[in-house]
C-alpha cells in the first residue's frame, strides 16, 4: 500500500534530520510530508537540504503557526489528492518511534484506523513526570466515559489511517486542535463504524526541543468531549 507519513513541525530543526533518516532507513514503501508553520528556527530550510538526498520527502510551508489540527487536515487532503492508500500521522520530536511504523501500517490490512496506544496494555510512557502522566491518563479516561468510545488512548497522535476512511470523514467540519483534534477524529471514525484497533507502543517524551503543550490545548480537550457527546445523542455527523 502506498503510504504517506505526515509530520507537522514548529521549531523542530534539531530533530527533523534524525526523524527523516530513521524513517527512510526502514525501507518501507512510504513518502514523508513535512508541514512547517514558518518555524523561526528554520526547520523548513533544513528539510529543503534533506530533499536534495531524498526525492520522496515533501515540504509544505505555511505562513504562520496555524495549529496541529489544521496541519493534519491539510496533510490528509494532500494525501487524498495524491492518491495514497494509507496515511500515518506522527510527531516530529522523536517521541513516536519510527520503528513502530511497519506494525501500524500492517495493522491496516484488516482495520481502518490503527492507534499507537500508550495505555492499551497498562502504561507505556518514558520520561514523563508523574503529574503529567496522571493528567494524560485521567484525560483519556474522562474522554472514554463521556463520549462512550472504547478507546484507551484517545489523545494519542501516532496513528495510521486508510485513506478510504478519511474520505468519508467531513474534514472541513473538524475544527479542533491539539489533544482534542485526536479525540474528535477518533470519534468521527468510530461514529462511521470504522474498524479501529489500538496497537501498543512505547512513548518516549522529547529530549530535545520544547513541548507544545499549553493550557488552551488542555481546556479545549475538556469541552470537546461534551460536544461530541451531544453529537452522539442527536445522531449528528
Amino acid at each position: 500500500m502506498r503510504t504517506l507519513v505526515i509530520t507537522p513541525t514548529y521549531n523542530e530543526v534539531k530533530n527533523i534530520s534524525t526523524l527523516v533518516k530513521q524513517i527512510f532507513e526502514l525501507n518501507l514503501d512510504c513518502d514523508i510530508l513535512v508541514i512547517d508553520d514558518n518555524s523561526p528556527d528554520k526547520t523548513a530550510i533544513k528539510v529543503k537540504e534533506l530533499q536534495e538526498k531524498h526525492e520522496n520527502l515533501f515540504l509544505e510551508e505555511r505562513s504562520h503557526k496555524s495549529g496541529l489540527g489544521t496541519a493534519y487536515i491539510y496533510g490528509f487532503r494532500w494525501a487524498i489528492e495524491k492518491s495514497y492508500q494509507t496515511v500515518v500521522q506522527m510527531d516530529a520530536d522523536l517521541s513516536h518511534d519510527p520503528k513502530e511504523l511497519g506494525s501500524l501500517i500492517l495493522g491496516l490490512k484488516n482495520n481502518d484506523l490503527i492507534i499507537g496506544s500508550r495505555y492499551v496494555h497498562g502504561v507505556s510512557v518514558v520520561n514523563w513526570p508523574i503529574r503529567r502522566l496522571m493528567l494524560s491518563y485521567g484525560a483519556n479516561l474522562y474522554s472514554r466515559i463521556i463520549t462512550g468510545m472504547p478507546i484507551k488512548d484517545g489523545t494519542g497522535g501516532f496513528k495510521a489511517w486508510r485513506v478510504e476512511l478519511l474520505k468519508k470523514i467531513k474534514l472541513k467540519s473538524v475544527k479542533s486542535q491539539g489533544y482534542s483534534f485526536q479525540i474528535e477524529m477518533n470519534f468521527r471514525a468510530w461514529s462511521l463504524g470504522a474498524r479501529i484497533k489500538e496497537s501498543p507502543i512505547i512513548f518516549t517524551d522529547r529530549t530535545i526541543g520544547e513541548s507544545k503543550m499549553s493550557k488552551s490545548i488542555m481546556y479545549e480537550a475538556i469541552w470537546i468531549v461534551w460536544r461530541l457527546r451531544i453529537w452522539k445523542l442527536f445522531n449528528w455527523n
